[in-house]
């Protein structure tokens, strides 16, 4: 019997999760976005928007980085 093909280590797994999740903050952050130009408070929104860029760049990071090569 042949051991199962483990191709990510368990550390590598959770590094891909955190980027997911780091991700899907920044997705949330973007669209939320919207409503606070709605509601004139712009500098909020354009707050929102940079932090979500830079938790995308993270997120990112961290997905390719945990990824097989």
């Amino acid at each position: 019997m042949t051991a199962p093909d483990r191709s990510s280590s368990p550390p590598a797994r959770r590094e891909r999760l955190v980027g997911l999740l780091v991700l899907g903050v920044a997705v949330v952050l973007l669209l939320s976005s919207v409503t606070w130009f709605s509601s004139d408070r712009s500098g909020v929104g354009i707050g929102q928007l940079v932090l979500a860029l830079v938790l995308a760049g993270i997120g990112g990071f961290l997905v390719r980085r945990s990824s097989p090569r």
